[in-house]
């Protein structure tokens, strides 16, 4: 049990990361610079850029855990299935 919990928020680790990486690298592409002084529009569209990569990586991850678990269970059960037969 403790090993899936492991693996579970290691994966909404790596996929907040990533996806607050992907927006912060975005915005550099596009010109906005969250660590720029005061809070202007380019650093606040930064900022918001980074926050909705963070929350669609790790909804990508957990949607990818779900998946997972999903293909797991049927196998389980489909070698539960054919032990009985």
């Amino acid at each position: 049990m403790s090993r899936k919990l492991l693996a579970e928020g290691l994966s909404d680790a790596v996929g907040f990361v990533g996806g607050a990486l992907l927006g912060f690298w975005l915005g550099r592409l596009i010109g906005w610079n969250i660590f720029a002084a005061g809070y202007g529009n380019d650093s606040i569209g930064g900022i918001v850029l980074v926050g909705l990569g963070g929350g669609l990586g790790l909804q990508m991850a957990r949607r990818w855990q779900a998946t997972q678990a999903a293909a797991t269970s049927a196998d389980t059960s489909q070698d539960t299935s054919s032990k009985e037969q």
